[in-house]
């Protein structure tokens, strides 16, 4: 099978048409196209008025017309493509081992990464034991309404923690930067469509699912781990993990301490604790891994009728059901050093509270499949760094988020409500003391005020500078009733759990860092991405197989 690329045709095309561009552009007669499927298929709205639709197109043609394209030199965009790699041919058993209890690999985490970890375990026979502290999907979803509604914080089950992983409460973005040369992004999605997604996620440029189709999705993956013989346990907090000094150096992972004082012996640990693990990041800095400060941002949620966005992006177009809700992505770079740059964007959604701390606020943006709603948001954050923003310690990323956050729950009257202003209050720097057509969407609620208190100085010129120089590219984002809500501070991990080539932490063998949490990844694709290497390194590691571990860095 080969692979086209870059075909283009407008955006009201016909089936007959898209056939007939494949046969133009490899010059082939109708006969010869034996078939063909829609890989992915994006668009091209630079110009408003004349909206191109790019695809790329898997082809099956007979072998000879195959080998003759595949050697035209002229013929840039076809290549071949191989399948992904089937995980049951490495499967062998743990039985066969002389200690099955300690060679079983321990995951800890049920978030993305945990879960296409432990998928891809359980797939090759290798039976993992997955430790999540929060509550299942379910319960989680209740857990999370009960503050929504009901201002009521459960610290073990939030937007945070619990099976799904902070992607469960967002917009179900399934798309990445991420380099992905083996498309392994695509076992991602096929896996997530076999367990309920959507079967267009595997063909749109920017998939995504919602919240209310993640929560049966996720459940139907646990189904099949537990299935091929893998074990979740919820309310399954790690107290410690163990590491063995060794003559080298380097440490030796022996076991895992729960909260109940449980013990569990393996030489095996994923680590997929996602983004918002303090106190687990501060036990494994105790214990003696290798951690290190990265950036991350801090800023506010912005808000505005999703109609402003789409008539912005598409012009007349906008409404056209192939292109649904716009969105956008968008960067500045300020005078003061600073850079200022859209983030999470969620068409057609919901701000929504994302605290897992008692006496904190925290924003984050959630979508449903039909991203219906009335208004669109997204983070406007600034980027910090740590030998700049937070040179004290190693940690001292945590104190900064937890303080700002503490600084916003009092901003928003100590009640988990927000604190928000209009957008033309905050660029003039005048307090807002009443919304006007843009109504905010955050619950349990906001509180009207001076959003400048919320953030340092710096942040507060970078993004005041920032938003005009974004309505020059999407007309009416510094609109004056658009509405920001703060804050914003777990747009990523503020620590790094360094890994080498073999995916294990630099100086602890046998703890493969990995997901958001640890600082590799971004995103629901790009975590279930890097637990499908790390759950590839595991098993290569844990059945002495003498091979490259693959894309290994």
């Amino acid at each position: 099978m080969i692979r086209l690329s870059d075909l283009k045709l407008p955006l009201n095309h016909s089936e007959f048409e898209l056939r007939n561009a494949i046969l133009q552009k490899l010059s082939l007669s109708d006969s010869e196209l034996l078939d063909f499927t829609i890989f992915k298929r994006s668009y091209d709205a630079r110009k408003k008025n004349n909206i191109l639709l790019i695809y790329l197109i898997d082809i099956v043609l007979p072998p000879a017309i195959e080998q003759r394209l595949l050697a035209d030199k002229k013929l840039q965009s076809v290549v071949r493509i191989s399948p992904n790699t089937d995980y049951t041919l490495l499967a062998q058993a743990p039985s066969d081992f002389p200690n099955e209890a300690q060679m079983r690999p321990v995951i800890i985490g049920f978030g993305p990464c945990g879960i296409l970890a432990a998928l891809v375990l359980a797939q090759m026979g290798l039976k993992p034991i997955v430790l999540e502290r929060g509550q299942d999907v379910r319960q989680r979803t209740k857990d999370t309404w009960g503050l929504w509604r009901e201002r009521k914080l459960n610290t073990e089950s939030n937007v945070q923690y619990g099976e799904g992983g902070a992607g469960t409460f967002s917009d179900g973005k399934l798309y990445s930067q991420v380099k992905d040369r083996r498309f392994l992004g695509r076992k991602v999605m096929t896996e997530f469509v076999k367990a309920g997604a959507p079967e267009e996620i595997l063909m749109v440029s920017k998939p995504h699912i919602g919240t209310f189709k993640l929560v049966k999705m996720v459940e139907n993956i646990r189904a099949e781990i537990t299935r091929l013989g893998g074990e979740i346990r919820f309310n399954a907090k790690v107290e410690t993990i163990h590491r063995e000094a060794s003559s080298d150096s380097q440490g030796q992972i022996t076991g895992i301490t729960l909260e109940d004082s449980q013990h569990l012996a393996t030489r095996h640990i994923i680590l997929a604790i996602g983004h918002s693990a303090r106190d687990t990041f501060k036990m494994l800095l105790d214990q003696g891994a290798y951690i290190e400060a990265k950036p991350f941002s801090i800023g506010f949620r912005i808000e505005h009728p999703q109609s402003v966005i789409d008539k912005a992006r598409f012009g007349d177009q906008a409404g056209h059901p192939i292109l649904g809700a716009a969105d956008y992505k968008l960067v500045h770079h300020c005078k003061n050093g600073r850079s200022v740059y859209s983030f999470c964007m969620c068409p057609g959604g919901t701000v929504v509270a994302a605290t897992s701390e008692v006496g904190r606020v925290v924003t984050n943006g959630m979508s449903q499949y039909s991203r219906n709603e009335r208004n669109a948001n997204s983070a406007i954050v600034v980027g910090i760094e740590p030998e700049k923003d937070y040179p004290e310690h190693i940690l001292a990323g945590i104190d900064l988020q937890q303080s700002l956050e503490t600084l916003a729950y009092k901003l928003g009257g100590e009640n988990y409500n927000a604190p928000a202003q209009l957008v033309g209050d905050y660029l003039r720097n005048t307090p807002s003391t009443q919304i006007g057509s843009v109504t905010p969407s955050y619950k349990p609620g906001i509180s009207l005020g001076d959003l400048s208190q919320a953030l340092p100085e710096f942040a507060n010129e970078a993004i005041r500078e920032a938003i005009p120089a974004f309505d020059k590219q999407i007309k009416g984002f510094a609109m004056n009733d658009a509405i920001l809500t703060g804050i914003e501070t777990r747009t990523s991990s503020p620590i790094c759990i360094k890994r080498g080539k073999d995916y294990q932490n630099l100086n602890t063998k046998g703890l493969y860092p990995a997901g958001e949490g640890a600082g590799y990844a971004g995103g629901i694709l790009s975590a279930g991405i890097d637990g499908i290497k790390v759950a590839e390194a595991v098993a290569i590691d844990l059945l002495g197989l003498d091979i490259a571990i693959p894309d290994g860095r």
